[in-house]
């Protein structure tokens, strides 16, 4: 799978009008810079608790069918970007209370990216229930957008043609 190019002014670059410049990565890679498909998500995405997990996955998912329905590769990559960071979030904060889960501040030049990076993970904190909840919320639909046959021709054909 092509790597996500964090080179890009994804300030500047709208990759609805330049989709053969957009490549899927691993995971959430992108997910907080790829426009306009950031500030047409990100309003959506909210995790605090079980019902806004709800209302938010179901409304993300709506957008992702949405955007398949329009052809829309990027759009559908970006809203299961989203599902997908609402599982990771809400897991993150059901294990550690305050949401940190590594000790240290992220290396400037990994800014923007996953991972560690070297640094210790803290110790979890006691599960919480409504964090938990929240992420199998996400995680079920997250599941079904990976699942989608449309998303996956899309996908595929995506790749053949642009890397």
């Amino acid at each position: 799978m092509a790597k996500f190019d964090y080179s890009l002014d994804y300030a500047r670059l709208d990759l609805r009008a330049h989709p053969e410049l957009y490549r899927v990565g691993v995971g959430e890679q992108g997910v907080l810079l790829v426009q306009p498909y950031k500030s047409e998500l990100l309003p959506h995405w909210r995790f605090r608790t079980p019902e806004l997990a709800r209302e938010s996955s179901e409304t993300l998912y709506r957008m992702f069918l949405a955007y398949l329905e329009a052809g829309d590769l990027v759009g559908a990559d970006m809203a299961r970007k989203f599902i997908q960071m609402g599982y990771t979030r809400s897991r993150r904060y059901a294990n550690h209370r305050g949401g940190k889960k590594y000790d240290g501040p992220v290396p400037e030049e990994q800014k923007g990216r996953s991972g560690a990076h070297g640094r210790d993970e803290l110790p979890r904190s006691p599960e919480d229930p409504e964090k938990a909840e929240a992420a199998r919320i996400f995680k079920a639909k997250w599941d079904e957008a990976r699942a989608n046959p449309e998303y996956r021709r899309l996908q595929a054909e995506h790749k053949a043609k642009y890397g």
